[in-house]
């Protein structure tokens, strides 16, 4: 089932100021199926919209303050940060790990439609690199919670306009885009994306809903790419 009445779902998102949230929260807001999207916040978007339900929160009592608030919603989370920026591992595990696994419990206790969380590539609980680790211990943590639907969307390098400066990010992208033709079959998945791409991905994959579906599905980039282009 790809499409519901119109005007009849729910939307819960968190990291809706992030670069893939930005654009999803947008896509949310202007799309028919849904009724009301609730952005769980810090501080507030500056955004005003009439479907939009705003909801400051305290993550570290993501489950409290969330109670109920989930029910039957497709649920988005897009948190993401970077070791940089957020001072040290521990507060990047925080981030990336405690805060998205809370969402995924609430998601669980609220008997959620479905949750859909922005990953990485390279994720492997067994990696040697911090970020790729804590990105595969997420998922599987995630996976553990056995959620009635669970999507995990592993983009590469994410292009788009950042709120921050990421002059690594900038550099790597450079190189990026001109290599991307090059890249076809099994490097297909290597290929830059833009954000915008993730999010319509992200959107789609909230619809496109069966009963053969598997409860967990992963989507590399290459696959992000398809199935954002299937809502074009």
């Amino acid at each position: 089932m790809d499409r519901l009445q119109a005007g009849v779902k729910t939307a819960v998102i968190a990291g809706g100021t992030g670069l893939v949230g930005r654009e999803l929260l947008h896509l949310l807001l202007e799309h028919p199926d849904y009724k009301q999207v609730t952005a769980l916040v810090r501080s507030p978007l500056g955004l005003s919209h009439p479907k939009l339900d705003e909801r400051r929160i305290s993550f570290d009592r993501l489950e409290e303050e969330t109670d109920g608030l989930l029910l039957g919603a497709d649920v988005f989370c897009t948190l993401g940060t970077t070791i940089k920026k957020a001072g040290s591992q521990e507060a990047f595990r925080l981030v990336d790990y405690e805060y998205p696994l809370a969402l995924g419990r609430a998601a669980k206790r609220d008997d959620a439609a479905g949750f859909l969380i922005v990953s990485s590539m390279g994720a492997d609980s067994r990696s040697r690199f911090f970020y790729s680790r804590v990105k595969g211990d997420v998922e599987q943590a995630l996976i553990d919670l056995a959620l009635p639907r669970l999507v995990i969307l592993r983009p590469s390098l994410l292009l788009g306009d950042r709120q921050e400066k990421r002059p690594g990010e900038r550099a790597a992208a450079a190189l990026y885009k001109p290599l991307g033709a090059l890249m076809v079959g099994p490097l297909a998945r290597f290929r830059a994306i833009h954000a915008r791409t993730v999010a319509q991905a992200m959107l789609r994959s909230a619809q496109a809903v069966s009963a053969s579906a598997s409860a967990v599905e992963v989507y590399e980039s290459d696959r992000i790419a398809s199935l954002a282009a299937a809502t074009r």
